[in-house]
């Protein structure tokens, strides 16, 4: 149904609350809450995406919780557990200048300043201080505190390279 290039996953869903087909959402936005800004939710199922309106959304404790039109008791809302939620790429504001999406980052060649290719970016992790990238080549592993003018020295969206200040293990 939809082109899994142009989606961009923007959460989760975790879990079931109360009886009544609501739902328990893990928020990859930022802050959390944007993710009920964008409608309409596709929700991946059966390996295909689906149109999943959201009739309401809100904070709940540190999560958040959210009802899909049509979704209205218990048992409906359990089958949804673990479905991604994705909306359109182009849904998405554009990013400032010298920002980045997460997203876009992902499968970037790393190069040091040695020009030694440390890998390529397989995620990025939130740790508090910083972000981190994960960069993997051959089941090498690196790493890498996602610190502007520190470890990173620029980002080249059009060449898909991340050029970093960053010894190889070799």
């Amino acid at each position: 149904m939809q082109d899994k290039a142009s989606l961009t996953v923007i959460g989760k869903i975790v879990g079931v609350y109360g009886i009544k087909g609501w739902l328990k959402i893990l928020s990859y936005t930022r802050p959390r809450e944007n993710i009920l800004e964008y409608v309409p939710w596709l929700v991946k199922q059966n390996e295909e995406w689906q149109v999943m309106p959201v009739a309401e959304g809100k904070p709940h404790g540190k999560g958040l919780i959210a009802s899909i039109e049509g979704i209205t008791d218990r048992d409906e809302a359990m089958a949804l557990i673990d479905s991604e939620i994705a909306i359109e790429r182009d849904q998405l504001p554009a990013a400032k200048e010298s920002e980045f999406y997460w997203v876009d980052l992902i499968n970037m060649q790393v190069i040091n300043k040695q020009n030694e290719i440390l890998g390529v970016v397989t995620e990025l992790l939130e740790t508090g201080a910083n972000d981190v990238l994960v960069v993997e080549v051959d089941k090498q592993r690196h790493l890498i505190p996602y610190v502007q003018d520190v470890y990173i020295k620029d980002v080249d969206l059009e060449q898909g390279i991340i050029q970093v200040d960053w010894q190889s293990d070799d």
